[in-house]
């Protein structure tokens, strides 16, 4: 590490990884962006000016890859994920994956295998588990304020869905799988993690039930499309007016899935893409009790513990306030990017979790097959109990 700073990389440059960049940019104080790979040159020119003229760039990963580094971070779409983290890994070198890890089970595995053959550090960008809302959650289960974990019930209301997800290759299954993979791989890890299990069997219902109805779609592209600048219209209410959408959409806006996890735990997840609000309702039911957050805390939110019996009861027994936090998702990517770089510099525990992040792509691709055949249960296959061990003797998250 020259100068004492982590040389870092970043694939996928623009947008999400133009976020992460700038957190994790801090010369002279641990870690430093010198080399940038993007297939856009605009983003090229607006990376140099962010991180100074002496930036490395280019659109080819295996270049970047030549270069003296110390860490990676892929930020691009999901579909390259896969192939990418193979490359870096195949260096040596510590790596942050943003989610999903890939778009399959065997494509997460040849992931944590090839990090396990290589000696190299993953690390995988399931911000969720650093928002405070979801940490006071988890604090408050393990604390035993609910007793025995029994279920955990997940609400999802994607208010946004039409401009983050149908306008562009997120729509296409070739290119996503499904939402209950792309868009619900954060709560079913958060759930995994509330719940101290991971998902065997899964079943699930769904359609498209909106969005594959409306005209005025765009003319077809060949290869993943691309969302252009303005294209997003985030006041259109209601989605039924949405126009100029993907020409193809093949991938479910609404859908259920239930699970059973390895621990006796049940558990449900319902998400829709086309609500007026945007959150997330987490429900956990313990043997003493049940908890439920109200808000996910970018302006602040709160959480009801109920410990006693009554009818309704609005208040709740107990109310934990949680004040909004700096920084993008609840302040959760500072401390995600934070976590990383002290994991790729020197080590120990996370709080994420490579293995996890598996789990939560097995479930959602399984619950994704059982809604294309009718809701039927199928079975979720473990990671092999090799890679287990080797990840757990890292000390990476549960």
């Amino acid at each position: 590490m020259k100068n004492s700073d982590l040389q870092i990389g970043i694939i996928g440059s623009g947008g999400r990884g133009t976020l992460l960049g700038q957190l994790a940019h801090r010369p002279g104080r641990g870690s430093r962006v010198v080399a940038c790979c993007d297939v856009s040159p605009v983003t090229l020119a607006r990376n140099r000016s962010d991180y100074g003229r002496d930036l490395f760039v280019t659109s080819r990963i295996g270049t970047l890859l030549r270069r003296d580094l110390d860490a990676v971070i892929i930020a691009t779409p999901d579909f390259l994920h896969e192939k990418q983290a193979l490359a870096v890994l195949r260096r040596g070198l510590a790596l942050y994956l943003e989610k999903p890890m890939a778009l399959t089970i065997e494509g997460c595995d040849r992931i944590l295998a090839a990090a396990a053959r290589h000696r190299a550090k993953l690390y995988v960008g399931h911000n969720m588990r650093h928002m405070p809302f979801v940490r006071k959650m988890k604090s408050l289960i393990d604390e035993g304020a609910i007793g025995e974990v029994k279920a955990c019930w997940v609400r999802h209301f994607v208010g946004h869905g039409g401009d983050f997800y149908f306008r562009d290759w997120h729509a296409e299954r070739r290119y996503t799988t499904g939402m209950l993979l792309q868009k619900a791989a954060h709560d079913i890890d958060v759930l995994h993690w509330f719940c101290g299990g991971y998902s065997r069997r899964v079943s699930a219902l769904g359609g498209l039930t909106l969005y594959g109805h409306l005209p005025g779609r765009l003319a077809p592209v060949k290869g993943p499309r691309r969302l252009t600048p303005g294209a997003m219209q985030l006041d259109l209410f209601p989605p039924t007016r949405a126009r100029r959408l993907n020409h193809r959409i093949d991938v479910e806006d609404l859908s259920s899935m239930q699970m059973r996890l390895d621990n006796g735990v049940y558990a449900t997840y319902a998400q829709c893409l086309y609500t007026p609000d945007y959150w997330r309702s987490y429900t956990v039911i313990g043997s003493e009790g049940r908890l439920e957050n109200f808000g996910n805390g970018e302006a602040g939110s709160h959480l009801k513990l109920w410990n006693r019996r009554s009818n309704y009861n609005a208040r709740g027994d107990a109310t934990y306030r949680i004040p909004p936090s700096r920084g993008t998702h609840g302040g959760a990517d500072p401390r995600i990017m934070a976590e990383f770089l002290r994991f790729a510099r020197d080590g120990g525990a996370t709080d994420t979790s490579p293995l996890a992040a598996r789990e939560s792509v097995a479930a959602g691709c399984c619950a994704t097959e059982s809604l294309r055949r009718n809701g039927i249960a199928l079975d979720v296959p473990p990671v092999s109990a090799a890679i287990r061990g080797y990840f757990q003797g890292q000390r990476q998250g549960s």
